[in-house]
């Protein structure tokens, strides 16, 4: 690519949106709510009827309109939402620790025989489902960074400001 070239593709991006970091919130919203379905669809005894389950719901609904906000503000190069979305991304692989690895190791009566609360199936699953959505949400933040970058420094080279 040509410096001709470069300049151009760098002046679009004050008239076009950045796509590619909003789609990848997309994605990690889309695997957060699988995740979410797949915990919480899950019926075994009263494990899941406790104070920790209501509180993992507020946080991922929390998640969900921050994750949808911050693909909002990436669309317009907006620095600060990167680092909202780095933040949620680590979260999704915390989040491993907390809920599916503490099921997975838990057992509970259910009609008088102890049953495992998750299997290594859904719990397989489930840390597939948080893994893909925090690496995308960390993609887009890092994407986002590096497009913030490049476009500041071409609104400064051509005299206006971000």
């Amino acid at each position: 690519m040509t410096q001709d070239e470069r300049t151009i593709a760098r002046d679009r991006m004050r008239f076009i949106k950045n796509t590619q970091s909003s789609r990848l919130c997309y994605l990690g919203i889309l695997f957060d709510v699988f995740f979410f379905v797949n915990i919480y669809k899950s019926d075994v005894g009263t494990y899941y009827y406790n104070f920790k389950i209501g509180v993992s719901i507020v946080y991922n609904l929390i998640f969900l309109l921050i994750a949808f906000l911050a693909s909002e503000g990436v669309k317009n190069y907006k620095n600060e939402y990167s680092y909202a979305l780095l933040g949620l991304g680590i979260m999704q692989f915390v989040r491993i620790f907390i809920l599916p690895m503490q099921a997975h190791n838990a057992m509970t009566e259910v009609n008088d025989v102890a049953v495992g609360v998750m299997g290594n199936g859904q719990f397989t699953t489930v840390v597939i489902y948080l893994v893909i959505s925090g690496v995308a949400l960390i993609a887009a933040g890092l994407i986002n960074l590096k497009k913030y970058k490049e476009l500041s420094e071409h609104l400064k080279s051509i005299g206006e400001t971000a």
